[in-house]
């Protein structure tokens, strides 16, 4: 399986007229106080909040600010169905559309209310995900609050040839801030408020979609020294995309795409270039930097206000596994585990599903790992475009998923537990706009950067959507349900595709939304089933510890001795205790919540948000600089030797905490 490589009021009447007023008055209640009886036990009690998360009580180490203030709206519906009318956060109205029997619910006065219902086969919110059972028919926000040049073309075209080129989220930071006349760094917030919106969210379950995978980076919690992106804004952002998915009924996995150092050096990392998260001399400190966040972003999202939501956590997107090894990425995953564990506690309800991505190794070698962990799933992203090229018709290819991915996907099933497609997509080849990266070329027409590819064909006619053909868009309409089939849990790369500066997408194979547009892609996922034959099936349930069940978190002692933290070394580092580290003692980060601010009459309230952190006792400090101890730049590469550290410094600096695993059940 191989990753994408890529290297936002009445008139008052007279007084005549009071007595027939008043009697109207009283029959229009009468009628009011039946309908909302009716409506109350037919459509919102049985879609009540079981779990009561709209009380919020939970707690966190500090008071969190909050990021943003929901004003209430008088006398709108707050709930509906196909055909209904829904107003957004932003006071815009459109028409719902979805023949899948989903409801969206926003109660201005209930705003952790999880009644809403993507579609028929899926639960409500405030039902159980049943993961095994339920099958997760997904769709990446990709590009949004973690930018990519292939999917938002046309902001990383505009600084194309600057001096460096934008060719990256660090590069683009650079360009942008030093173009205060052009919008300066602010430009990225402009992305976030209009790339995607609460009408992308409606659309995702009209399609019958039911979750989305959220990319989201580092730089949503905070930077450190000369990074230059915006820090801590796009946070905001997915604020408001929970509020969306909330009202759609739509479940989130919360993808953390890009870490300090990079953990693969493509430019979705956020730097291109390096591997500096396990890795090199700074290899080490990035990885204490990188849990820090995964703690942080673990503490928020298993409060009980949010845990119904988001339920599956992704911990580091596509790590490169060659570079860094299987031992000590083992290790890492194991100690972030015990992170979020320990954050939202263990057993079904507590917490997410923990997300491992596969490192490219292959999934047969992830067999048996964390044997009893509680809720883990492996996370492939197969593609077909980074290889060798073909310029045969893509309805040649109608089979390929199903050959090359359905047997290890159900194999793994049984072996592993939970395993899904955290990406994949129409592509066959590896055209379009920057898709391999800016100014890398394509392998299509033989001039990719990294040499060894044949041309085999031109470009322009694979991209031209807007001229395909109907067996074209058979082909890749076929193409994506053999794909849907073979890995039966998926999440497709991605929603929605940026224009370029030329007006148009040029990387159609990529995008969802411009599919259903256009009919290439299914209106019905469900017409996926069966596309394959039912090659190698798995025959489940999952086990009972792997949902949350009985034996959940009973990882025998022998395991996690074997895979304690940190690793004895770091690749192309060396001998962890000859590296740079840092020490827990500066202050915690706690992530804002939003604010509501509901009427009840006269009476004005804020509804308890949640304070941004769960666990009061996960009390420890964030890794900070050891005093007296010189640091390299954490994308410093593999080139450069640890520096000294002073043996003052070493005596004063406080051991690295040691996380014990919470009770299993």
């Amino acid at each position: 399986m191989e990753e994408k490589r890529a290297t936002y009021a009445a008139p008052r009447e007279k007084k005549r007229k009071w007595g027939l007023i008043a009697a109207a008055v009283a029959i229009a209640s009468i009628i009011a106080i039946g309908a909302f009886i009716a409506v109350y036990f037919i459509v919102i009690k049985p879609k009540g909040n079981k779990s009561g998360s709209g009380g919020g009580t939970s707690a966190g180490a500090s008071s969190a600010n909050p990021t943003s203030t929901g004003t209430p709206k008088a006398n709108l519906a707050v709930t509906g169905g196909d055909g209904t009318m829904v107003t957004t956060d932003a006071g815009n109205t459109f028409t719902y559309k979805n023949s899948f029997g989903g409801s969206w619910y926003w109660d201005e006065n209930d705003p952790f209310h999880n009644g809403a219902q993507a579609n028929s086969w899926t639960p409500p919110l405030n039902q159980t995900f049943q993961f095994g059972v339920n099958k997760i028919y997904g769709v990446n926000i990709g590009g949004w609050l973690n930018t990519e040049p292939f999917i938002t073309p046309a902001i990383y075209q505009k600084y194309s040839n600057g001096n460096p080129p934008a060719v990256d989220e660090w590069t683009l930071s650079q360009a942008m801030r030093a173009d205060a006349a052009g919008g300066g760094i602010n430009q990225l917030e402009d992305h976030y408020k209009t790339f995607i919106t609460e009408e992308d969210f409606a659309q995702i379950a009209g399609a019958g979609l039911n979750f989305v995978r959220i990319p989201i980076p580092y730089w949503a919690i905070e930077t450190r020294g000369d990074e230059p992106f915006l820090a801590k804004t796009c946070w905001t952002y997915f604020l408001k995309a929970v509020q969306w998915a909330r009202k759609y009924g739509i479940r989130i996995n919360l993808d953390l795409h890009a870490l300090p150092g990079s953990q693969n050096g493509w430019n979705h990392s956020g730097r291109l270039g390096t591997v500096n998260m396990l890795n090199g001399p700074m290899g080490y400190a990035n990885a204490q930097r990188s849990l820090d966040y995964i703690r942080i972003l673990a503490e928020f999202i298993s409060q009980p206000e949010y845990k119904d939501v988001i339920v599956m956590f992704g911990i580091t997107n596509e790590p490169q596994g060659s570079t860094v090894g299987m031992d000590a990425l083992q290790r890492y995953y194991l100690q972030a585990y015990n992170i979020v564990r320990n954050a939202g506690g263990t057993g079904s309800g507590s917490g997410p599903f923990i997300s491992f991505h596969d490192a490219f190794f292959p999934q047969s070698q992830w067999a048996g790992f964390l044997p009893g962990a509680d809720r883990i799933a492996l996370d492939s992203h197969p593609y077909i475009a980074f290889g060798g090229q073909s310029n045969n018709p893509v309805s040649s290819f109608a089979q390929t998923p199903c050959n090359t991915w359905a047997a290890n996907m159900n194999q793994s099933m049984g072996a592993f537990g939970l395993s899904a497609a955290g990406e994949f997509s129409n592509a066959i080849d590896d055209c379009g706009l920057f898709v391999n990266g800016v100014g890398l070329g394509t392998r299509f027409e033989g001039d990719y950067v990294g040499g060894g590819f044949p041309k085999v064909g031109d470009c322009s006619t694979i991209v031209d959507y807007q001229n395909w053909d109907a067996p074209t868009k058979q082909g890749y309409m076929n193409f994506a349900l053999s794909s849907m089939d073979a890995l039966q849990n998926w999440f497709f790369w991605t929603w929605k595709i940026g224009n370029s500066t030329a007006g148009v997408v040029e990387s159609p194979q990529w995008s969802y939304q411009l599919g259903l547009q256009n009919g290439w892609m299914p209106t019905d996922p469900r017409q996926s089933t069966g596309k394959c034959g039912g090659q190698s099936p798995w025959n489940g349930p999952l086990q009972a510890y792997q949902t949350g069940g009985q034996g959940a978190g009973q990882i025998p002692a022998s395991v996690t001795q074997a895979l304690a933290w940190p690793p004895p070394t770091i690749s192309n580092g060396g001998p962890i205790n000859q590296l740079p580290s840092y020490t827990p003692t500066a202050s915690l980060v706690t992530l804002p919540v939003p604010t509501y601010t509901v009427s009840s009459g006269k009476a004005t309230t804020t509804v308890n948000a949640g304070s941004g952190w769960q666990n009061t006792a996960d009390n420890a400090g964030m890794m900070t600089d050891i005093a007296g101890c010189s640091y390299l730049d954490p994308w410093v590469g593999q080139a450069a030797l640890p520096p000294a550290c002073t043996p003052a410094a070493k005596r004063d600096a406080i051991p690295e905490p040691m996380l014990t695993a919470v009770p299993p059940l």
